[in-house]
């Protein structure tokens, strides 16, 4: 019992660095203070509930339980490092995604050609890393795309998007499901996505919005390749359009 004992405790100690997310598993380019907002995300809040129970079971000398709840917390805690990464690395997508885009509407090709030949080669790895959730990737070359474009201005010195653009006011409201094999699409995948719920606990809210679409309507498991879902607006939030996956949160 003794040794239960030290054991669930060395446990719920190495939660107390699990809350946030792993500092060697964030891309050297994600900004050093992360918003509150991308760690108090489910995964986040589900760690934190499991702690908590897993604390009250130890108190109550429940070494077994609380040896469960704790490495549940610590899954949980797993899972909100990877959400953290994800959005950091969708956010860097979607400011190099717009400025990439500008460039080219003020003829950057022509006018700073290797500035721009630079950027767009930066801009391939980043679509092509984020097709594979290649989080890491995305975000380093996401910012070289910025980098390259610094210099990069409009007719009459017309200055590019502000590198901090202001968050889209519209979300998507459909989403063409692709293949498994690469994107592991399902409805708590897709749920799970920053610009659906960010929950994927949200997946039947989903579901019972497509089921209809379905091969078998009875089994929200059978989810096929190019089926259109539409994504219901879940708290009040504005939705329009297809989700573009050249455009980071659209």
């Amino acid at each position: 019992m003794k040794i239960r004992k030290l054991f669930v405790l060395s446990i719920l100690a190495l939660l107390v660095c699990s809350f946030a997310p792993a500092q060697e598993e964030i891309p050297e380019a994600a900004p050093p203070d992360i918003p509150r907002s991308l760690l108090n995300n489910q995964y986040y809040l589900q760690s934190v509930r499991f702690t908590e129970q897993a604390r009250e079971a130890f108190e109550l000398g429940d070494y077994d339980a609380s040896a469960g709840y704790a490495e549940q917390a610590a899954e949980y805690a797993r899972l909100s490092d990877e959400y953290v990464i994800m959005r950091l690395a969708d956010n860097a997508f979607a400011k190099a995604h717009s400025r990439y885009t500008w460039a080219g509407s003020v003829g950057a090709a022509r006018r700073y050609p290797s500035e721009y030949q630079r950027a767009g080669a930066a801009y391939d790895e980043a679509r092509d890393a984020r097709q594979k959730e290649d989080w890491g990737t995305v975000t380093r070359a996401s910012n070289e795309v910025i980098a390259a474009l610094t210099t990069v201005t409009g007719p009459g010195g017309q200055a590019g998007p502000a590198a901090e653009p202001p968050a889209p006011n519209t979300l998507p409201a459909q989403y063409t499901v692709r293949q498994w094999s690469s994107t592991g699409d399902c409805f708590s995948a897709i749920a799970g996505w920053s610009w659906v719920y960010g929950d994927p606990y949200q997946w039947k809210v989903l579901y019972e919005a497509n089921k209809d679409k379905l091969p078998k309507p009875g089994n929200p498991h059978l989810i096929t390749p190019g089926m259109v879902l539409d994504i219901p607006s879940l708290k009040g939030e504005v939705r329009s359009g297809m989700w573009d996956p050249e455009a980071g949160s659209r």
